[in-house]
């Protein structure tokens, strides 16, 4: 009896499957649909919709459109985020990281971009620029009060446990 546990453990670690979420999109003409790459990735692929190519200068920015325009679910949201080989070879990320497309939202999906590198960087039509990935949404319910309960970090910020492990 010891492995009938066992195997319902194994059977049901291998046997999981990612939650699926519906997300309904019109999509202009030429056009990619975001597409994972691997079973196992988190982000799908956001791919630049242009007439022709866009070279952002080093050091500046540029807002990219996908062609693409999504109903998401209400009670989900999309994040934009960057791709590590854009920002690793070229230096080049997603300005407003994560950005977020609330599920209310009904205009075309476009990328924030900055070139964080020395060189120009171009974009051509159908390049892969960002990922997206889906997120339930937890909103949160405000509560006006006089006093927080106290913590041993009590109000320190923006550093104040420093920067070493310190063992």
């Amino acid at each position: 009896m010891f492995w009938a546990p066992l195997f319902l453990f194994v059977y049901f670690c291998y046997n999981r499957r990612m939650n699926t979420v519906n997300i309904k999109c019109v999509a202009s003409k030429g056009s990619t649909i975001p597409e994972y790459k691997t079973k196992g990735a988190a982000g799908a692929d956001l791919c630049a919709l242009l007439n022709e190519p866009l070279t952002i200068p080093a050091g500046k920015f540029a807002m990219v459109p996908t062609g693409l325009f999504f109903e998401i679910p209400e009670g989900y949201e999309v994040q934009v985020r960057p791709r590590s080989g854009l920002a690793a070879k070229n230096g080049v990320t997603v300005l407003n990281t994560p950005g977020t497309i609330d599920s209310d939202y009904r205009g075309e999906i476009k990328v924030i971009l900055i070139n964080l590198g020395d060189a120009d960087f171009t974009i051509n039509s159908g390049d892969r620029i960002a990922q997206m990935i889906i997120a339930p949404v937890t909103q949160a319910k405000f509560t006006i009060t006089e006093s927080l309960s106290e913590t041993e970090r009590g109000t320190g910020g923006f550093g104040s446990t420093g920067v070493s492990a310190g063992k």
